[in-house]
């Protein structure tokens, strides 16, 4: 997925791998998804999902979540639906 507002790039806030993306396929069961950025695009996968439909990221009450712009400014939760 691509993202508006990327300023300066993305980045995961505090390094390493980028957290909290979930994905599902038509079942909308979801679960988590490995990230990693691509210039001003997130791509996300998981294994155990071969036809992902929708993705949401940071959906959680506490989330663990890390995705910044490069102005410092933290990526909204959001979920992807029809």
């Amino acid at each position: 997925m691509w993202f508006d507002h990327t300023t300066g790039g993305l980045a995961a806030k505090g390094g390493g791998a980028v957290k909290g993306f979930e994905i599902a396929g038509a079942d909308r069961k979801f679960v988590s998804a490995d990230a990693r950025i691509e210039g001003g695009s997130i791509v996300v996968s998981n294994a155990a999902v071969t036809a992902p439909v929708y993705v949401r990221y940071a959906y959680a009450d506490n989330p663990d979540c890390n995705l910044f712009n490069g102005e410092g400014l933290p990526a909204s939760p959001f979920r992807s639906w029809e």
